[in-house]
């Protein structure tokens, strides 16, 4: 409880500040620190748990590599696409990574785009790339949101809840400079993805204990990260404030979450239909 209470005091007084270190004018960002943690972590989880699958160093080390490049730049244009408006009065400003910007759905899309075109030019299993990866993926999210914190940004509505995080009065929107303290969006979505990542775990290790090396529970393990993660990202858009574009009641990226779970059911019963077909 006294750790809590100093982790609690420590969110509603400290003010983070985005530069880790500085080097004249050389700036090392809290933000791509995260990241890189994120990516080497998720790599290691990765390589830890291939050899279970018969899948070779190498080919892991190759398929991160190209699928962390696209995937950034998958997430800038993504997030680009939703702020043009921004954009499009600075456009400068698009190459400007470290003050984050990087979207979990437009990663999404290209490293599924990149891990497809792999699978196919290196003759190996889609489902089984993706469902390795898919633990070390939610992990590199837990640890990268992290970035968010230091940069002052994606937080939520403003709150007198004790852990409520100060945001300084030059990030806020108009809308709420009178407030002070606001919803830490961030841990919220790095402990919620924390959570993911143990889930995936647990099933990858029943999958190994049990000899379950089938493909259609490659496709449930990755299918699994999908429809957990977008059901926590849709939850938390009801709490966030950062700007983007509204169709109704929901927000974008809560219709993005919508679209992902109905495509993932969608082929969750083309592959039970086909698997009888084939019964």
């Amino acid at each position: 409880m006294l750790i809590s209470n100093h982790m609690i005091n420590f969110f509603h007084t400290f003010n983070p500040n985005p530069i880790f270190l500085s080097f004249g004018p050389l700036h090392i960002y809290w933000y791509g620190l995260f990241i890189v943690i994120g990516i080497m972590m998720a790599l290691a989880i990765y390589l830890k748990i291939a050899p279970y699958y018969n899948l070779k160093k190498d080919t892991i080390i190759d398929l991160v590599f190209w699928a962390v490049i696209f995937g950034i730049i998958g997430a800038r244009i993504y997030h680009v696409v939703l702020e043009w408006s921004y954009y499009y009065k600075y456009p400068l400003d698009i190459f400007k990574v470290w003050q984050g910007g990087l979207a979990i759905h437009g990663a999404l899309i290209a490293g599924i785009l990149v891990g497809w075109v792999f699978a196919k030019k290196n003759n190996l299993n889609f489902w089984l790339l993706a469902a390795v990866a898919a633990p070390g993926l939610a992990l590199a999210q837990a640890i990268g949101r992290w970035g968010n914190y230091f940069n002052q940004e994606l937080f939520g509505r403003p709150t007198d809840l004790a852990w409520g995080i100060p945001i300084d009065i030059m990030k806020r929107p108009l809308e709420y400079l009178s407030a002070e303290f606001f919803h830490p969006t961030f841990l919220y979505e790095s402990t919620g993805n924390f959570l993911i990542f143990l889930v995936l775990i647990f099933f990858h290790i029943w999958i190994i204990k049990k000899k379950k090396f089938d493909n259609f529970i490659y496709f449930l393990i990755f299918g699994l990260y999908l429809f957990l993660y977008s059901v926590l990202r849709f939850s938390l858009e009801f709490v966030r404030i950062d700007a983007t574009p509204v169709f109704g009641i929901f927000r974008f990226p809560q219709i993005a979450s919508i679209i992902i779970v109905l495509l993932t059911f969608i082929i969750l019963i083309y592959k039970i239909k086909k698997d009888k077909k084939i019964g």
